[in-house]
């Protein structure tokens, strides 16, 4: 299996060369979508290796923007810094201009896999419009499913280092030492937004944000809907077949 497939022109912004992908079979070109606790996170890094496709993720230029030099960092990453800083939301506006500057990384012969973006009817209908400028499509919007309080139960379990921000489990990967972290034996805290009653908030709230969005790519027979439940490499190996039997459905 490959490794990870990282665009450094994603990351970085224009003017930065990426290292090419590995060759695959053919470009795959993917939306990833999935609440918070799902493990699309991990679903993005193993598709990455498995397929070649760049993992492209919204989040990952946001929370790195902040180490870039200033020199580095466009009006609209600076726009982005700004309302992060004041505890707000990235515009819908900002982040399209950030994802407009990178719009060499969805022509990457490996393919893509959107992680992040879109997250709004206007953004998916802008990403639409790229793409046709660029005579691309979608091959699929890939919808992780967890019943909600199975992702209650995953995300009230985690406890993290505020040291050196280790990430532990309860259940599934609890320290060596109950409470304290393995690396550098600081306190394990729960963050108040993996609390029960906050994670069933961020739940409804989600889900009242993304289900237009799922209409939307139902309504473009894009959708595919996998079952978030079992290992990730049970999970990794259900998508790829319910890709597979989408893609032989369309030959």
């Amino acid at each position: 299996m490959s490794s990870v497939v990282r665009p450094r022109r994603w990351l970085a912004g224009p003017g930065h060369d990426c290292e090419p992908p590995p060759s695959t079979r053919r470009p795959c070109r993917l939306v990833l979508l999935g609440a918070p606790g799902v493990g699309k996170g991990t679903q993005a890094g193993l598709l990455s290796s498995r397929l070649g496709a760049c993992q492209l993720s919204t989040g990952d230029v946001l929370r790195g923007a902040k180490r870039l030099a200033a020199c580095d960092r466009s009006p609209a990453m600076e726009l982005a810094i700004a309302a992060m800083s004041r505890g707000e939301l990235v515009p819908d506006e900002v982040v399209l201009e950030i994802v407009r500057e990178r719009v060499d990384c969805l022509r990457c012969h490996g393919g893509f896999l959107l992680d992040g973006f879109p997250r709004t009817i206007a953004q998916a209908e802008a990403l639409d419009d790229m793409l046709a400028a660029e005579h691309l499509g979608l091959d699929a919007v890939v919808s992780y499913d967890l019943p909600i309080e199975r992702i209650v139960a995953r995300l009230s379990g985690r406890r993290v280092c505020p040291g050196c921000q280790a990430v532990y489990h309860v259940e599934t990967q609890p320290p060596q030492t109950e409470g304290r972290c393995d690396r550098c034996g600081g306190p394990l805290v729960q963050r108040d937004d993996d609390r029960p009653d906050a994670v069933r908030v961020r739940m409804q709230t989600y889900e009242a944000a993304t289900a237009p969005l799922l209409d939307y790519y139902v309504a473009r027979a894009l959708l595919v809907s996998v079952p978030a439940d079992g290992t990730p490499e049970e999970i990794l190996d259900r998508t790829l077949e319910t890709l597979d039997i989408r893609a032989a459905s369309r030959a």
